[in-house]
């Protein structure tokens, strides 16, 4: 695709920006998610899924620099909603960019409702993607969650917004100080791993994992199991019991697991 600068901003052809708004349009309901799934993985922590997920031979899976904003975040789930920037260039990364069809402040018009807003920011610390307003935006559009391993700014306002955010730390210069926006939509890198729009985050006090979304049942349906057995172990260890042969369960406490198992409701 050919793009074009005006006025040193980055556009895009007419036709590109209406193929962007129909997809986006589409994505709203490519991006919802069976409240079923959505209450199953509410009751699993992060620490669980990269154990299923490792069995299943993914290891890259954890967003490395996603951290908390405040204590006592909820675990949120949903589908990502993507933005990628790239390193800032001059001619570029301008204030006048923030008004260009391209923009951070379009995508975020284009995020649907429960969404989670995965932004790649390549793990820079010094210049702050999104501040307060942006922020205050996207949580009056119901956006669930912003999740990026670059940095916020204005981050007391941020804080008032009540959107739940996992970033790795503040700074007071604007975004366009050290990366330029190009895209959102698309598959992007994010503290390391691969995440493409559609795939599901769950993210909590641990940070920010993706399930592939090929792997979600069974992901989903592993992850509950598991969740299950270790919630016995920890039963069987505060009584007292000792590790080896327990966690893992050798044959002996598998047997006495299942048999506990049938007996619950």
């Amino acid at each position: 695709m050919v793009f074009h600068t005006l006025s040193g901003c980055l556009t895009r052809p007419r036709r590109s920006r209406e193929a962007g708004r129909t997809a986006a349009t589409e994505g709203k309901r490519s991006l919802d998610l069976d409240p079923k799934i959505r209450q199953a993985l509410e009751g699993i922590s992060t620490a669980t899924l990269t154990t299923v997920l490792l069995k299943k031979g993914l290891r890259n899976v954890w967003m490395r620099g996603t951290r908390p904003i405040r204590d006592g975040q909820p675990r949120i789930v949903g589908r990502a909603f993507t933005l990628r920037f790239v390193p800032a260039r001059e001619d570029l990364a301008t204030p006048a960019s923030w008004s260009n069809p391209i923009s951070t402040r379009a995508a975020i018009e284009a995020m649907p409702e429960g969404c989670v807003a995965v932004v790649d920011a390549m793990g820079c610390k010094d210049a702050g993607i999104f501040g307060d307003i942006l922020c205050a935006r996207m949580a009056r559009r119901g956006v669930a969650a912003l999740i990026t391993d670059g940095v916020v700014r204005d981050i007391a306002g941020v804080l008032g917004t009540g959107l739940p955010v996992w970033c790795d730390g503040a700074a007071a210069p604007p975004s366009v100080a050290g990366l330029t926006f190009v895209a959102w939509d698309q598959p992007i890198g994010c503290g390391g791993v691969a995440v493409f729009p559609g795939d599901v985050v769950v993210v909590d006090q641990d940070g920010a994992v993706l399930i592939p979304q090929d792997l979600l049942d069974a992901v989903v349906a592993d992850a509950v199991e598991q969740e299950r057995q270790e919630g016995w172990i920890m039963g069987e260890v505060e009584g007292g019991a000792a590790l080896p042969g327990l966690y893992p369960p050798n044959a002996e406490n598998k047997a006495r697991y299942e048999a506990w198992k049938k007996e619950q409701p």
